[in-house]
This record gives structure tokens, C-alpha cells and sequence, in this order.
């Protein structure tokens, strides 16, 4: 094929066709077309040559032209598309280098192998152009709902045609063991966009807690208005959920907005979710109040909450024990996901057997400790103390509200609970030194000599090996592993020290030993109580 005046315009009309059936600008297939006629010229005159292609956005001429460039004498590689200063004199005044000689050469005629290559590169530009629109198109509408039209399924992965592409609903997404005809209307959530070596990967979802809350938030005006907002969602997909919403108007309940009149709004969410059954749950600031709700139906006797630790436990008469667990577990499961708490439910039994065992426990420990019979053990455990710090350091006045209990009888309790201590600080400073701890630890305000064995045991021995530790490494902490909540102990943890106090301490020895400027530390201080009151106002 030779470009020639009978075929000039027609690279444009072939131009103009390729870019309206596939959706793109003319000016890519152009450039594509430019870029197939400089790799054919470049076969005819030499692949050393550096010739380009310009085509004429209104007549459709093609013009083919010879590129040198002007580089040092020490540079020079390429003969064909390269000269020297003095080389270029005889074409151009005055050249320096990286100025460039261009010349037009004759065109060129396109034979079988030349036509197919060029074909080849515009294919490839426009698969190139197809896949930018795709990514462009698809990039921001990630976390939205999308109907499509099932093309085919591969080895349980369904292939959508999505409009302007293709998009994957992975077997994993799918609900229960959904199964698709080619031709079916689907509707689904896009999960995530990805610009890939292969084009964009469009990932859909029907099992995601975010369908549920677009499906929810296409039924529900309130949702939609952002009168009313979804708090949380959990799913066991196909089978059950939960999802928690509150009100911004006091006029307005929640739960009856989201089912709507004889439950025609939930009951079109479950239709879509092949008969999933949804607990609608108002939300509540206070967490414990918000797991009773989230338990439903089963009826909840007492919350206890560990905030620190993230973990909730639940206490449920004998009979509710079994629909507040679910079947296999599903019910206490949702409700977890909900609360993002780690929930141990247990009957008014097993609590009750559970506390009696702690307060045998403590009564033993006074028992063994201060030489006390069992009655007097108990009567200190049933006014609240728990270990002997408080029996020696607490105010005289809240011994002798306990019946019997005289000055001297408190007085004597309170010296026997500080000898038993003292003793046992000892012992433990021994162990300490024996294990190689440092006096520089040993010195550290803020560590007991039972928190100073204990750190020893776990290999810190200075005051430099405690001030590279993290702060969940001395209080303990939680860790999400695939999706559940991994604890992690703490050196320090059986000492209930929180992970502020950790933080603190850890901090004063780095400034003790000088790894970091209390100046600084003060700056940060100030700067993060700028931010809050910013945030406040």
C-alpha cells in the first residue's frame, strides 16, 4: 500500500471509523497510523534511522521525514541518526549540540509483511486507548452498585459485561451457590479498580457488607438524604445479617424507615440477597448497650465491658443461652463483626460459679498471706479488696467499716500486708540481680522489683533494652490476624499497666538517655493540643 493522494483521505475516514466504534479520541488512532508508517519506513530505509511520520489532520497527507541529531564527537553511536558539530555544518548554521536536522523522504510502499506490522501497532494503540478509557471511566466509581449482563463463567468465576468492558465476580463473591446463565442481569457492587499489565480489573462483589448498605441506601430515601446513617453492617452472606442505623431526626425511627411500610423496604434488600434475613439494630454511642441490641433477640442479663482489651462479656439466662449463640455460632459472630468487640457469652450459672471461684481464691490469698482464718479472709474479699497493695496502703477508715475490725486490729493487718511485700520485694530484687538485671533498671522510677523480674525473665536487663521496647510489648495488646482479633502479651501486663502508662515510660528513659530532646517532645505536645482544639471548635 502506498500513501498516495487516492488514499490520503481515507486514513482518516479509517481513522475516524476505528475511534467511534471504540469509543476513543481520532487523535489516538492517527498517532497509532503515525507511528505503524515510521516502523514500515523504517524497514525500507534502515531500523538505524530515526523516521517519523506526521499525517495531516485535514487532508490526510503523509509526510515522511529523516531526524538527526547533533551530539559530541565522543558520543557518537548511531551514523544514520546521529552527526557531530562539524558533520552538521554542511546542512545547518551554526549547530550545537542537540539541535536536531530534519529532511522529508519519499514514502514509502507498505508491502504484505510492512501492512500487517502497521496493523498490528494500531490494533495494540487502540487495546491501549480502550483500556485507559476503561480505567478512567471505572477508576472512581469503585464502592457503587452496577447492574450487567452475565457473558460466561470460568471455573466458577463469573465474566460481567459491564458496558464499556468486562468486569469478575470471583466464586468467593458470590452468594451461597448462586449459579448464572449467560445473558442474566446481575447486579453487583464494584469492590475495586486495578490497573493491571492485562488491562483494568474490574473486581465485583454480591457478598460485601457495603452491597448491603448501596442496596439499603437505594430503597431508603432517609439513607440516601443522609438523614439516616448506616453505622455497621455484618454478613454471613445468603443467610443472615445485621446492620446497625441511627437517626439524625428525632421525628424519624431508624428500624421503621429501613423496613418501611409492611416490610416492603428490607423485604426488597432480602429478595435481592436471595432470601438473607437482615436484624435491623438501632445504634447506640454506649457499646454495651449497643451489644445487647446487636444480640437480639436473645434477652441479655449484664454486660461487662474491657474497653483495654476490646472484649465484652455477656451474661444471658440458662434458656437464652443457645438463640443468643445461633446456630453455629452465627448470632454471637454477627454481633462481633457489628461491635468490633471480641464477645464470651456465658450463663447467670457459669458467671455465678466463676465469681465464687475468684472469691475463693482471694480469701486463700489472705488466708496464706496474713495468717487470717477464712471468715476474716472472706469478710476482707466481700468489702472489695483484692490483693494485699491495698489492704497495706489503703486509708485505716475503710478497714474499720468492716464489722470487727478495730485500730489495732487494722493496724495490724495493714503491718502484716507490708512486711509480706517488703519480703517479697526483696526476693524479687535477688531474682532480678541473678538473672543480670542492671541498677540502671533497678533505679527506674515507676517499676516495682516484681515488674523489674519480669522484665528480666523477658531479656530486658538495662535501661537501654527497656527504652527500645514497644509500648504493647510491656502492656499487651490485641492484633487483627484474617480477620480475628490475636492477643498479644505484655511483659508488664500481669501488672495491669495500660498502654499509655507504657508509652510514658518508655519515653522518660530515651530522654534519660538522651535518644530524644524533651524540647521536641514538648513541641509535639503543644501541636497535638492545637490540632484538638482546632477539631473542637
Amino acid at each position: 500500500m502506498a500513501i498516495t493522494s487516492a488514499n490520503q483521505l481515507e486514513l482518516l475516514q479509517t481513522a475516524e471509523a476505528v475511534a467511534r466504534e471504540k469509543m476513543i479520541d481520532p487523535a489516538l488512532v492517527i498517532e497509532a497510523m503515525e507511528e505503524s508508517l515510521a516502523r514500515a519506513a523504517k524497514s525500507r530505509y534502515g531500523a538505524e534511522m530515526d523516521i517519523r511520520v506526521s499525517i495531516d489532520r485535514k487532508t490526510g497527507r503523509a509526510t515522511f521525514t529523516r531526524v538527526r541529531t547533533v551530539v559530541e564527537d565522543e558520543e557518537l553511536e548511531n551514523y544514520q541518526a546521529e552527526f557531530t558539530v562539524e558533520q552538521a555544518k554542511q546542512y545547518m548554521e551554526n549547530p550545537a549540540v542537540g539541535d536536531t536536522f530534519s529532511e522529508e523522504v519519499p514514502p514509502v510502499e507498505m508491502g504484505r509483511i510492512a501492512a500487517q506490522s502497521a496493523k498490528q501497532v494500531i490494533l495494540q494503540k487502540v487495546r491501549e486507548a480502550e483500556r485507559d478509557r476503561q480505567f478512567e471511566e471505572f477508576k472512581d466509581r469503585a464502592g457503587t452498585i452496577i447492574n450487567g449482563l452475565v457473558k460466561r463463567e470460568e471455573y466458577g468465576n463469573v465474566i460481567v459485561d459491564v458496558g464499556a468492558g468486562e468486569a469478575i465476580l470471583r466464586r468467593n463473591e458470590k452468594i451461597g451457590r448462586e449459579s448464572y446463565r449467560p445473558n442474566d442481569r446481575i447486579r453487583v457492587y464494584i469492590k475495586d479498580v486495578r490497573r493491571e499489565q492485562r488491562g483494568p480489573q474490574i473486581f465485583l462483589s454480591r457478598t460485601a457488607p457495603e452491597f448491603m448498605a448501596e442496596l439499603f441506601k437505594m430503597e431508603v430515601p432517609e439513607i440516601y438524604d443522609g438523614i439516616i446513617e448506616i453505622k455497621a453492617v455484618a454478613r454471613d452472606p445468603g443467610s443472615r445479617a445485621k446492620i446497625a442505623v441511627i437517626s439524625y431526626d428525632g421525628s424519624i425511627d431508624p428500624v421503621g424507615a429501613c423496613v418501611g411500610m409492611r416490610g416492603s423496604r428490607v423485604q426488597a434488600v432480602v429478595n435481592e440477597l436471595q432470601g438473607e434475613k437482615i436484624d435491623i439494630i438501632p445504634w447506640n454511642e454506649d457499646q454495651p448497650t449497643f451489644l445487647v441490641n446487636a444480640l437480639q433477640p436473645a434477652e441479655v442479663s449484664k454486660v461487662v465491658l474491657d474497653e483495654e482489651a476490646g472484649k465484652i462479656e455477656v451474661v444471658v439466662p440458662e434458656e437464652q443461652l443457645s438463640l443468643a449463640i445461633g446456630r453455629r455460632g452465627q448470632n454471637v459472630r454477627l454481633a462481633s463483626q457489628l461491635t468490633n468487640l471480641d464477645i464470651d457469652i456465658m450463663t447467670e450459672e457459669q458467671e455465678s460459679q466463676r465469681r465464687q471461684a475468684e472469691f475463693e481464691q482471694r480469701t486463700k490469698l489472705f488466708m496464706d498471706t496474713l495468717d487470717l482464718d477464712e471468715f476474716f479472709a472472706q469478710l476482707l474479699v466481700a468489702e472489695g479488696f483484692t490483693n494485699l497493695e491495698e489492704v497495706a496502703y489503703v486509708e485505716l477508715d475503710e478497714l474499720l467499716v468492716i464489722d470487727g475490725v478495730d485500730e489495732d486490729t487494722a493496724n495490724e493487718l495493714q503491718a502484716r500486708a507490708r512486711d509480706v511485700l517488703e519480703a517479697q520485694n526483696k526476693a524479687a530484687l535477688e531474682a532480678a540481680r541473678a538473672l543480670g538485671v542492671e541498677d540502671s533498671l533497678i533505679e527506674f522510677e515507676g517499676l516495682t522489683p516484681q515488674m523489674i523480674e519480669a522484665l528480666a525473665k523477658d531479656g530486658v536487663k538495662t535501661l537501654e533494652d527497656f527504652a527500645t521496647c514497644a509500648d504493647w510489648e510491656l502492656a499487651g495488646g490485641w492484633t487483627t490476624v484474617d480477620g480475628e482479633r490475636v492477643k498479644d502479651d505484655g511483659s508488664l501486663e500481669p501488672f495491669e499497666i495500660t498502654l499509655e502508662e507504657a508509652q510514658d515510660m518508655i519515653m522518660t528513659a530515651r530522654v534519660m538517655l538522651g535518644w530524644v530532646d524533651p524540647a521536641e517532645l514538648e513541641a509535639e505536645a503543644e501541636e497535638e493540643g492545637t490540632e484538638e482544639q482546632e477539631v473542637e471548635a
